[in-house]
């Protein structure tokens, strides 16, 4: 039997948010500054998708990626 998730509204969340993210937008939702978020985006911890000359983070890969962290797994 699955485990219950500790928080419903933690899923619905995820749902809620577009598919692509600004940075700051981000930084925001992960509660680190947006400096902060920019470099980790410029290094490739965070997936992004350039379009327009602009970054975006993508909700899906980040929501994977946090989840696997979540679960002791390395983020892919």
């Amino acid at each position: 039997m699955p485990e219950p998730d500790p928080d419903p509204s933690h899923r619905n969340h995820w749902d809620t948010l577009p598919l692509l993210l600004s940075v700051p937008r981000t930084a925001a939702l992960l509660g680190i500054s947006r400096s902060a978020a920019y470099r980790l985006a410029e290094s490739g911890d965070l997936p992004t998708k350039r379009m327009g000359g602009r970054v975006y983070i993508v909700t899906a890969r980040l929501r994977a990626m946090l989840e696997q962290d979540d679960l002791g797994q390395a983020a892919a």
